[in-house]
């Protein structure tokens, strides 16, 4: 049975049968055990352990095992319930990221398997043991769906919140044999990078994955990117022997974009089978999972000659910045792992920036950008335009739902900022972290006054409440790169100004703002 989810009037995620549902099997599964999955907790697993539910190997049968507590089978199961409710158990994902796909494998389970099962998420990446949990916000990513016994259920997942934890429910009891959650890894980059904000771009913990490669007959070329060395020549990736022209390769899309400094080509396990040679090719490609026919590849790596089971370092200094690498093999065999160690650039930042934003729950999102802009009509217009391909579509989008406000809005707006030349105890936010944040940014924001005389802040706090009283709002200009001189100026003219036309006045000035402060906002994920 393979089913295809939708989002249901109520907003749960609902899934329903259908034969031309997109493969996500292609993609990471972000709960394996090897990336750091781990089965936190369940209510009751009498018959059998909810570990099984995440083991690698695929589920077997025997027919002979028994223990005292009656047949044993591989996966977890629960007993027959018989009060109401239902079964439930509470998985951490390896690697953070946006569900695509799930496959509820009942494998062997055919008079014993559950009637339904439904899926909760939640964001929480300090949890690291099911007690952390007690005060996560949970979400629907699957509604109530039927399940077939010893079947692989497929059901493609269209929610696009990033998720930490998974909550399994089956209705009422029963047993499943195993559970892959596949989808886009979308880590917190601030804590993958090293001090010197490198990392490996290509690594599946850091978001890198292996969309496309000309060939996997052996081996899946996810393995490239995965954790650890290579345990077997099965724990790599491995093409089929060529017998005719050309050459393999495979398409790493990296993390985010960065400029990759030193490559390691490992062939580890693969002594008979290895490539002879191997080339690398870049390009910048943007938030795609694969470059399109007509990107322009640069060389990376010249072709260069690869020895057995060894591990080959290249510093290629100098590169471009990338979102995607190419590594040709010359002309087919195993490689183990491909390590592209490098550095996040300024616009890789940004891009993970809004995929994060597009990533966040609806109450989170509006918590992040309230501390550019603290209009909740704003805030709630922006959500609605969500995903943003890039950082232009976000200032674009902002810029829409800003011009969509009205005068209660604006004023909503305005009383966020502090006074111009204020000593800074109130600025926008409604958490501590974003109180923290705004208060930061406006102080920069009014660097200039910070060497501005006795007689200039005195006459700035004098021309403010004079502003305050007559438009009956905060005097609010956008502050950055201009001195206290030229923002004491501006206010004297503006005080000329019609009520009306000043109100647009200001409000052209929150819309300046509140685009510096997006960047801001998006440039906070890198590494401080």
């Amino acid at each position: 049975m393979t089913a295809h989810a939708g989002m249901s009037g109520n907003g749960v995620t609902t899934a329903s049968a259908a034969s031309d549902t997109q493969d996500f099997t292609g993609m990471v599964d972000l709960a394996a055990v090897r990336l750091g999955g781990m089965a936190l907790a369940a209510n009751d697993e009498y018959f059998a352990a909810k570990e099984n539910l995440l083991l690698a190997r695929p589920p077997t049968f025997d027919p002979h095992r028994y223990s005292d507590r009656g047949k044993q089978m591989d996966g977890w199961e629960t007993r027959r319930r018989r009060e109401p409710g239902h079964d439930w158990c509470v998985l951490r994902l390896g690697v953070p990221g946006v569900v695509r796909g799930v496959v509820v494998d009942t494998s062997f389970f055919r008079g014993n398997y559950p009637d339904r099962c439904s899926l909760d998420g939640c964001a929480a990446d300090d949890a690291l043991a099911a007690d952390d949990l007690a005060d996560a916000e949970w979400f629907p990513l699957l509604g109530e769906t039927p399940l077939t016994g010893d079947t692989r259920n497929a059901f493609s997942i269209e929610a696009s919140q990033r998720v930490t934890h998974l909550r399994l429910n089956i209705f009422p009891d029963g047993g499943v044999a195993r559970l892959r959650v596949h989808g886009e890894p979308l880590p917190d980059l601030r804590r993958r990078v090293d001090a010197g904000g490198r990392l490996d771009l290509a690594a599946v913990v850091n978001g890198g994955t292996v969309p496309t490669c000309s060939d996997m007959f052996f081996s899946p070329g996810h393995n490239l990117v995965t954790v650890g060395d290579g345990r077997d020549m099965g724990d790599g990736w491995e093409t089929r022997r060529r017998r005719g022209p050309g050459h393999d390769w495979a398409i790493v899309r990296l993390a985010t974009q960065g400029v990759i400094e030193r490559v390691e080509v490992d062939t580890t396990n693969f002594k008979g089978n290895y490539p002879d040679r191997c080339s690398l090719e870049t390009c910048d490609a943007g938030n795609v999972a694969v470059p399109p026919d007509d990107a322009e590849w640069h060389a990376l790596l010249a072709p260069s000659r690869l020895g057995p089971h060894a591990r080959h370092v290249f510093d290629v200094g100098g590169a471009r910045p990338a979102t995607h690498v190419r590594l040709n093999i010359f002309p087919d065999g195993g490689v183990a792992r491909l390590r592209l160690h490098g550095a996040i650039t300024e616009a890789g930042w940004r891009s993970t920036g809004v995929r994060w934003l597009n990533a966040l729950p609806a109450p989170a999102f509006a918590d992040e950008v309230s501390t550019c802009c603290a209009s909740t009509a704003w805030a709630a217009g922006l959500a609605e335009t969500r995903p943003f391909a890039d950082f232009d579509a976000l200032l674009a989008a902002a810029d829409q739902a800003w011009e969509a406000t009205g005068p209660e809005d604006w004023q909503q707006a305005f009383a966020a900022h502090p006074r111009i030349g204020a000593s800074i105890s109130a600025t926008p936010g409604r958490g501590t972290a974003d109180r923290e944040q705004g208060r930061g940014w406006s102080q920069h924001e009014q660097s200039g006054t910070q060497a501005a005389s006795p007689e200039t802040l005195e006459a700035l706090a004098e021309g403010n409440r004079a502003y305050e009283q007559h438009f009956g709002h905060v005097f609010l200009i956008c502050a950055t790169g201009r001195s206290a001189d030229e923002m004491l100026a501006a206010l004297r003219t503006r005080m000329g100004n019609e009520p009306d036309t000043e109100l647009r006045v200001a409000a052209e000035e929150q819309r300046k703002i509140t685009r510096l402060r997006l960047a801001k906002l998006v440039l906070s994920r890198a590494a401080t």
